[in-house]
């Protein structure tokens, strides 16, 4: 059974006249037809819980649930509390560009920059040996200072995902940073660290859990953090993986900006048409965020450090923006974003043309099988590269 907010159903025909000559138009699916697809989906993968949320020229029209959020049969509900898994890191790129706006971070400036002493120097701390993070791994490794805020969001400081995956459970630099695409979550940590720790000076020293609830409370997201509290768990979906097994809420207690957010349909998908209208950005910000950044040479994302295919096999189009990936397709310039673990899977995808976006929301990692399906049959084709995102991604992201 569906759960839906009390909004306008999608009823938008996109016509060729109001699109660029080379995007092809497509008509909207009602609600009554996405129910429908969405049925047989969680037929087809035995997946026991999807959200979802359309949004057509920047406004949220279409917000639903379906199926169950835990083992005890409890209905998954439009305001039911979900992980967030990586979409956390297209929040915390938003954010980002907010402190660009202000003028307190330069995409291209070197974090040695915005820190008081060399990153190296800064831990662990002998008493919270968590706080500072394994910098004085790379006391030896000059490559550090060539970072900038921009590498960290596009995936290209040459960190692995994170530091405690790396056999000697030590922080590596694995290739010149800013020369190619490897998935990172410890690059994103790095660029939180600079922010809460960076020179208060020029206005850093900032805490970027309060950042990012401020956005929330600005945009009405009254069920979304970075930290786990108390208060959501009447609410909560747990998960399931692979083999159908029930899994608990992964409750994250402090503000990893690799994944740490908490969320739900009702509030991303505000977010999300807030991202894709700009607001809250400059315009140069907003479109900086998706623009073609770093071109990805890689077959799939995952496993890391893949060699770069062919040139000839290279898909031209395929770029890291910040905080996204971002394409062009049959419908023009795109951008979307993942997220996985073993229980959760989540994906965001938006056209600039008419400014729409679909968000799913999933608790149960078989159902990612078909996102490619039903992105399509929501919006048409937009060439996502799917392909690329659902390689061997073995672990969380």
């Amino acid at each position: 059974m569906a759960t839906r907010e009390k909004v306008p159903l999608l009823t938008v025909l996109l016509t060729a006249c109001c699109l660029p000559v080379a995007v092809v138009s497509q008509t909207m699916p009602n609600g009554a037809a996405i129910d429908g697809e969405v049925s047989k989906i969680m037929a087809q993968t035995d997946a026991k819980g999807i959200a979802v949320a359309v949004i057509d020229h920047g406004k949220v029209g279409y917000v639903h649930a379906y199926g169950t959020r835990n083992a005890k049969g409890d209905p998954l509900t439009t305001d039911t509390v979900m992980y967030g898994a990586s979409l956390t890191k297209t929040v915390f790129a938003y954010t980002v560009m907010q402190l660009v706006d202000q003028g307190k971070l330069n995409l291209d400036t070197p974090i040695k920059d915005d820190l008081d002493k060399p990153l190296p120097s800064y831990g662990p701390d002998p008493v919270f040996p968590d706080k500072y993070g394994p910098y004085k791994d790379l006391a030896d490794d000059p490559r550090w200072e060539k970072i900038t805020p921009r590498m960290c969001l596009t995936h290209s400081t040459g960190f692995s995902n994170f530091w405690f995956t790396e056999p000697d459970q030590k922080l590596h630099i694995h290739f010149e940073p800013s020369t190619r695409f490897s998935h990172s979550g410890e690059g994103f940590i790095l660029l939180q660290f600079v922010i809460e720790h960076g020179r208060e000076a020029q206005g850093l020293g900032l805490d970027v859990g309060d950042l990012t609830k401020a956005n929330f409370d600005r945009l009405g997201m009254t069920r979304t953090s970075l930290v786990w509290h108390n208060g959501l768990d009447a609410n909560v979906a747990d998960g399931w993986n692979d083999q159908g097994q029930p899994q608990p809420h992964d409750k994250r207690s402090k503000v990893r900006v690799a994944g740490s957010m908490n969320t739900t349909i009702s509030d991303l998908s505000k977010f999300v048409a807030a991202l894709v209208r700009g607001d809250g950005l400059s315009a140069a910000s907003r479109a900086e965020m998706t623009k073609p950044s770093l071109h990805i040479t890689t077959a799939h994302q995952f496993p890391l450090f893949l060699p770069d295919l062919p040139v000839s096999e290279q898909r031209k189009d395929l770029f890291a923006g910040l905080g996204v990936v971002v394409f062009d397709g049959p419908q023009g310039h795109g951008f979307y974003k993942g997220g996985h673990d073993g229980q959760t899977t989540n994906t965001v995808v938006c056209i600039d043309s008419g400014q729409r976006c679909v968000v799913i929301l999933s608790n149960d990692v078989r159902s990612e099988a078909a996102f490619d399906r039903l992105v399509t049959f929501i919006l048409g084709d937009m060439g996502v590269p799917y392909d690329w995102e659902y390689g061997d991604h073995g672990g969380k992201s």
